[in-house]
């Protein structure tokens, strides 16, 4: 396996705006938890005004906002992959066509850059975050257990390294600038794994055996989709799950929730469920999803729909 080039990563994060750029300030990260944290089954989600996109977004996955600008992570899928009954070799489909895409767009919804991610088969970007100055996006095979390739793209310049390869598909990821670790989870978010990323040379955990790095998911009632690092050992991860069709109903159930989760002992530290669809249907976390903080209380942006999309846009009062 190609571990890919050789990477220098900096340390301090900037936030860059029509402005210029500005130290990250963590205290927001630990607002966003304390916050979340506050809100329960019962918290009123006052809708704002959508955004609607003017470009197809295919099938979004993440969502980041930095300054007036989203960055979207997006499959566009030509031919979906084969399902195969019995599996072969080890898989139990084939990996399809398709192109993918990461789209920043403003904040009237208006295309501003296309950077297409992936290579050949490998074309399925995942949920993607933001360490201060560059994205992080998983790019993989349309499987269970396919290749990945992880890349690092820098916001000012819009460019992407790719930073190393690893043999199972990783759907979404959370950076830990500080310690310099990549959190990324797996297919269905069943493992986590976590990889050191050094300040030069390979990324040597990326050439260990996936078997010896992954842990278990023991939470399955939602897969997660779009995570975030917020520091302190903590990651916020949105996600869905789709259920078996109820005696007597006309379509499945898709569970929709955000969950705040400890990385070390891997377990949710505060659970929230998804109660909000978008027009067509689908519950808001299906895929993308941004947070940030507001005056006394949370702003939480969604992508769940494919094609001509919109930015679905809900404030959280929390005291």
């Amino acid at each position: 396996m190609n571990p890919g080039p050789r990477i220098a990563l900096l340390v301090v994060g900037w936030v860059v705006s029509g402005a210029g750029a500005e130290p990250v300030v963590d205290a927001d990260r630990r607002t966003l938890a304390a916050r979340f944290q506050k809100v329960a089954s019962e918290t009123p989600w006052l809708e704002r005004p959508s955004v609607p996109l003017t470009f197809d977004a295919h099938h979004p996955q993440g969502l980041v906002k930095v300054g007036d600008h989203f960055y979207l992570s997006t499959v566009e899928i030509l031919k979906r992959p084969e399902i195969w009954s019995p599996p072969r070799d080890g898989f139990d489909r084939g990996v399809g066509e398709g192109v993918g895409h990461l789209m920043r767009f403003d904040s009237h919804g208006s295309l501003v850059a296309d950077l297409r991610l992936g290579e050949g088969a490998i074309y399925h970007p995942g949920g993607i975050d933001f360490d201060g100055e560059h994205l992080w996006v998983p790019v993989a095979q349309y499987r269970p257990g396919g290749h990945s390739r992880i890349y690092r793209v820098s916001v000012p310049s819009f460019e992407a390294l790719e930073v190393f390869r690893f043999p199972d598909h990783i759907g979404a990821v959370a950076y830990d600038r500080r310690s310099r670790v990549l959190h990324g989870v797996s297919w269905g978010s069943r493992f986590f794994y976590r990889w050191r990323i050094p300040e030069h040379g390979p990324v040597e955990d990326a050439l260990k055996n996936p078997e010896d790095l992954r842990r278990p998911n023991p939470s399955f009632y939602i897969d997660y989709q779009d995570c975030k690092w917020l520091g302190a050992g903590l990651v916020v991860c949105s996600g869905v799950r789709t259920y078996a069709k109820p005696p007597g109903a006309s379509t499945a159930f898709a569970l929709g929730g955000i969950e705040i989760v400890d990385i070390e002992a891997l377990r949710p530290v505060h659970q929230v469920p998804v109660e909000h669809w978008s027009p067509s249907g689908r519950v808001l976390s299906q895929n993308a999803f941004w947070w940030e903080p507001i005056d006394r209380g949370l702003r939480l942006s969604f992508v769940p729909d494919d094609g001509r999309s919109a930015v679905r846009i809900f404030d959280l009062r929390v005291e």
